[in-house]
């Protein structure tokens, strides 16, 4: 299970819940699921990406959470999840599944946003049952479904062999981070984020990563490397926008637009110029306003929960 390092003060300071549960998966891996904001708001569901946690949403749940009902889980073996057995796309999709079932009610629907590694979470559940029960809408940020060791750019030469393999023992290391230096911040700053980047930005993330397991790091790598699901793009047949960053070295917009190209509901797509990675932490009322946009536009409350709301 992660350290729990993120930072307590500032806007990247995580909110208090007001619910925290544990879902047990298919496989019985456990997860740390937190919901914030009132009940019969439209649902959110927000799924974090690669060596991050609950703690990255920080900024789009205190936003949301005053008139959305906000679920937010830590990916298994990151942040309370502890780790687990199995890491795979698979996996991924079970554990996204179980979340939807434990804190969305029968037939409710929610919009769903994954980054990074949550947005292929997304991908790996679009032709699950529970899924299509649940989801109305999605955002995918910052993220890709194939040829994700071949197109990045954390490695900066020209593209081939070379990169490749270069890429794969960079992103793949079982080296330990250590702790957040400045040096440390410069790498990740270098390899998740845009060059604009506020040093309170680049510190809430380099202490959520730095706290992710190296262990857990080194087995999502290895799944990340051979992933492919082209074929999710094509089965997410509900209304989903895409946002990247220009300077994305992770998932380059060559994804993004890959993405939208095949999508067969795409509602909308986002270039931030000189943005990185890190879209949700270096652009968070942009995207906080995208989930409010899906969610206005999508979710229909049940009426009895909008009698309620108009007590």
């Amino acid at each position: 299970m992660s350290r729990l390092l993120h930072v307590t003060s500032g806007p990247y300071a995580p909110p208090v819940p007001v619910r925290e549960l544990t879902v047990t998966s298919a496989d019985g891996s456990r997860l740390h699921v937190e919901v914030h904001g009132p009940e019969g708001a439209p649902a959110v569901v927000l799924a974090h990406g690669w060596s991050c946690s609950t703690a990255f949403w920080a900024a789009q749940t205190r936003d949301l959470a005053v008139d959305h009902r906000v679920v937010v889980y830590d990916q298994r073996g990151h942040g309370r999840s502890p780790a687990a057995l199995t890491y795979s796309t698979d996996a991924l999709a079970d554990d996204l599944e179980a979340v939807l079932e434990a804190t969305l009610t029968p037939g409710e629907k929610a919009v769903i946003v994954g980054h990074s590694m949550g947005g292929m979470t997304v991908l790996a559940a679009a032709g699950r049952a529970r899924f299509r029960e649940h989801a109305v809408a999605v955002l995918l940020c910052s993220t890709g479904s194939s040829r994700l060791v071949d197109e990045s750019l954390v490695v900066p030469m020209r593209a081939g062999r070379t990169r490749t393999w270069l890429t794969r023992k960079v992103l793949g290391t079982r080296a330990p981070l250590g702790p957040v230096t400045p040096a440390a911040r410069r790498i990740l700053k270098y390899g998740t984020m845009g060059p604009g980047s506020a040093p309170h930005m680049v510190e809430a993330c380099a202490r959520i990563v730095h706290a992710c397991p190296r262990t857990v790091r080194h087995a999502w790598s290895q799944v990340l490397d051979s992933l492919d699901l082209d074929h999710g793009v094509r089965e997410l047949a509900i209304p989903t926008a895409v946002v990247v960053g220009t300077a994305d070295r992770m998932t380059p917009p060559v994804h993004a637009r890959a993405l939208i190209a095949a999508l067969p509901q795409c509602v909308g797509s986002t270039e931030l110029t000189g943005l990185g990675h890190m879209t949700p932490v270096e652009a968070p009322e942009l995207v906080s306003g995208k989930i409010r946009e899906l969610a206005a536009t999508y979710v229909e409350l049940d009426p009895s929960d909008q009698v309620k709301e108009g007590a």
